[in-house]
Formats: structure tokens, C-alpha cells, sequence
């Protein structure tokens, strides 16, 4: 009876982890339940099978553990699981090839690097080299790198 309950625990064990790792990933309530139930498989096979019991029972189990993950892995379980779809769309920066440089405007967040800004009634992400700009600040552009907006803090 001893070998056949340690074995029941080792393969709800075993599904649990898979479901761990496989569909919820994250510590979860299923990796918490599968190391409880390793953990009383091995405790119990000491129990009631003695040392050489229970270091064989932690030796299967750490073969199962290992050539289920390998045989998962190598499975085409995962292809099926896995996101296939590419994202092709793009953002619309339609209003950002308006904006040169000598633009001036005004933070419409607080520029810490990043932030948004308004220039002529479009709102565009910008990014400053000058540490912190407040919200509400007059700006204006220094350089554009690659569809970046660099601003600095408007002199009065």
C-alpha cells in the first residue's frame, strides 16, 4: 500500500508541475501543491521504507522531474501551446513628422527622460538629456534621432 500511494502522489506531483510550468507559470497554488506532494512522497517513503527507501524514492523522482521536463520540451506540446500570431500593425507617428527641430511647445507630463508633450495641438512622446522638465513647462527641439524628439527646457 506504502509504494502504491507514493506513487499516486509522485504523478499528481508531476502534473501539477507540468501545469506550473507550462500553463500557469508563476508560484502559483499548483507549484506550491506539487513540491507539498514530492515533499510527502520523499518524507513518507523515509517513513515507511527507511533510508535506502527514501533516497531511491528521491532518486526516481528526481529522474521523473528531469525526463518529464526534456520530453516536454522536446514534444511538440509547446509549438501548440505557444503564440504564433506576429504583430504587424504600427503605431500612428503621423504627428511626430510634423515636428522639427526649433518647434517649441509644452510638457504635457512630467519629462523625467520621457514624457509627452504638445506641440501645435499634437501630443508626441519626446525625451530630454536635461534630467527632470515639470509638467506645463515651455520646451523646444533640440535634435530628432530616428523618430526620437530630443527637448530642452525653452529659454525666455
Amino acid at each position: 500500500m506504502g509504494t502504491v500511494f507514493i506513487i499516486i502522489l509522485i504523478v499528481i506531483a508531476t502534473i501539477l508541475m507540468l501545469v506550473e510550468l507550462f500553463i500557469i507559470p508563476g508560484t502559483s497554488f499548483a507549484g506550491i501543491l506539487s513540491f507539498c506532494c514530492y515533499a510527502f512522497g520523499i518524507y513518507y517513503a523515509f517513513n515507511y521504507f527507511g533510508g535506502v527507501g527514501g533516497f531511491v524514492t528521491l532518486s526516481i523522482i528526481a529522474l521523473v522531474v528531469i525526463a518529464t521536463i526534456v520530453i516536454f520540451m522536446k514534444s511538440n506540446t509547446l509549438d501548440r501551446l505557444a503564440l504564433k500570431k506576429e504583430i504587424t500593425s504600427e503605431v500612428n507617428r503621423d504627428d511626430e513628422k510634423s515636428i522639427k527641430v526649433g518647434d517649441k511647445g509644452v510638457s504635457t507630463t512630467r519629462l523625467a527622460q520621457i514624457g509627452y508633450a504638445d506641440f501645435y495641438g499634437k501630443i508626441v512622446e519626446v525625451k530630454t538629456d536635461e534630467g527632470l522638465i515639470d509638467e506645463k513647462t515651455p520646451i523646444v527641439v533640440v535634435r530628432i534621432n530616428n523618430r526620437t524628439i530630443f527637448v530642452k527646457r525653452q529659454k525666455h
